[in-house]
């Protein structure tokens, strides 16, 4: 039809339709010949980002295997046995050494991340950080704890790629803020981890690194967007991990993979340095905390970052140390509580974790008062959804420009894509009709997944939902 068209507006020049027919023809192709050109760029950006990831991990085995030759009588059980707690006591006592520690979690990675596809980068440097700490006159709290570090969290000479191919080959200059204070607490950053293509989606996977499963379960997710970490820690391959949180993506991995998890309050841990898709939130902020198998090692960690060390690398975080005082103390506490917050529906599994554990604070002489959360429409609504894509995505869609959309992303990007006078409409005849959901389906149409749906809601059918 077009064509035709402009055979009816030329022809008074005189125009051989021919001539038409060829540019036409012409154009096609050469919009043919630009798909196939970004999409072969494309493949090969992801292809070397695999290769260099399969190198790193024979990296990782070799150190491994070394270190097992040289010192044959390692007692690579009883250190993975030992909880964050025990061991930095050991290690700084000296009953073990950092070496011993590192190497033995190396290859605990090596053999998770084979299971599960987890790990992403190897930290050579590593190596070097284990003699830096070892010189250093002061041990710190961390001294010689192998860390594990979500892919965004910027660490020096490698690449934060967010799941993201615009990402890759942008090689970080410098620590971010964490992972200096982690390393000025004597922590060893020693591998990154997966997560989701740009990081909004409950589930792990990308088209870099592929998808990441449940060391607990193959057959489920290990939930996002810190899944890597989830996954790394609940098999065995790191006892402290860092993840970011801003709709859950700590505590939905935690959860599902059975661990401890914990997103500070905001702007209680620095977040310079890290890599985003999603660029300027104010009503929303995410947090970087740290997961591990007991509530002791979040409060150890917790005790090591928030420290001189976070307040003079980053003068806007406020100078509130940790208060060991209030920690330790013995005092009856006054603790709110509810199990459902007026908005989403509660699956029996947590409303049934949250009555027990109110039935053990009281036994444990606390009071436990009931509150409802303030304005949650609002909250939800308002501060959080219009928050968290003020700018209709556009950023969003921005990073994804010259990528190939991971199948598990799909449903949502596009919905994104969508006019904004298509989405007014939808909204407008919506709304009536949709008032509150229930807890999974809420999930599936915030991630716009139905992948996820089949991965996640047979186990929340079930009264013990959040574990695999």
């Amino acid at each position: 039809a077009h064509g035709v068209r402009l055979f009816n507006v030329l022809q008074p020049f005189s125009v051989d339709p021919r001539t038409i027919l060829v540019l036409l023809c012409g154009s096609a192709t050469a919009v043919l010949v630009l798909k196939w050109v970004g999409q072969r760029w494309i493949q090969e950006k992801v292809e070397q980002a695999r290769r260099t990831r399969d190198l790193s991990l024979e990296r990782m085995e070799k150190q491994a295997r070394q270190f097992k030759q040289k010192n044959p009588g390692i007692q690579t059980s009883h250190i993975l046995s030992l909880p964050l707690v025990e061991l930095t006591e050991k290690l700084k006592e000296g009953s073990l050494s950092p070496e011993s520690v590192l190497y033995t979690y190396i290859d605990q990675a090596l053999k998770v991340t084979r299971e599960v596809n987890c790990v992403t980068d190897f930290m050579e440097g590593c190596e070097e950080q284990v003699q830096e700490v070892q010189r250093q006159k002061k041990k710190g709290l961390l001294y010689g704890v192998p860390v594990s570090i979500k892919d965004h969290i910027g660490c020096k000479g490698h690449v934060s790629t967010c799941g993201l191919v615009q990402f890759l080959g942008k090689v970080e200059e410098e620590d971010s803020v964490i992972v200096k204070v982690l390393k000025r607490q004597g922590a060893i950053p020693f591998v990154k981890t997966n997560v989701p293509q740009s990081m909004i989606n409950y589930d792990c996977s990308n088209l870099i690194f592929g998808q990441t499963v449940n060391p607990l379960n193959d057959k489920k997710s290990p939930g996002g967007s810190s899944g890597g970490e989830g996954a790394l820690i609940a098999g065995g391959g790191s006892i402290l991990g860092f993840g970011t949180d801003v709709a859950g993506s700590i505590r939905l991995p935690s959860s599902f993979c059975g661990l401890c998890g914990l997103k500070p309050t905001g702007f209680r841990l620095s977040i310079r340095g890290l890599a985003s898709p999603i660029a300027g939130m104010k009503s929303v902020t995410p947090m970087i905390g740290p997961m591990a198998r007991d509530v002791d090692s979040l409060a150890l960690c917790m005790r090591a970052l928030l420290g001189d060390d976070m307040f003079h690398l980053d003068p806007t975080i406020p100078p509130v140390p940790f208060n060991e005082e209030v920690y330790s103390s013995s005092n009856p506490l006054r603790i709110g509580y509810y199990d459902a917050d007026g908005y989403f529906q509660p699956s029996p599994s947590m409303r049934r974790a949250v009555q027990e554990t109110k039935k053990l604070l009281q036994e444990a002489g606390h009071m436990l008062i009931p509150f409802t959360p303030p304005r949650i429409d609002y909250v939800v609504d308002e501060l959080f959804t219009k928050g968290l894509f003020s700018d209709g995505a556009a950023n969003l869609l921005d990073k994804m420009k010259g990528d190939i959309v991971d199948p598990n992303l799909k449903s949502q990007i596009n919905c994104y894509r969508l006019p904004i006078l298509v989405k007014r409409f939808m909204a407008l005849i919506l709304k009536p009709v949709v008032s509150h959901l229930d807890v999974s389906s809420s999930q599936i149409c915030c991630s716009g997944n139905a992948e996820i749906f089949t991965r996640l809601v047979p186990q929340m059918e079930k009264e013990d939902a959040l574990l695999p």
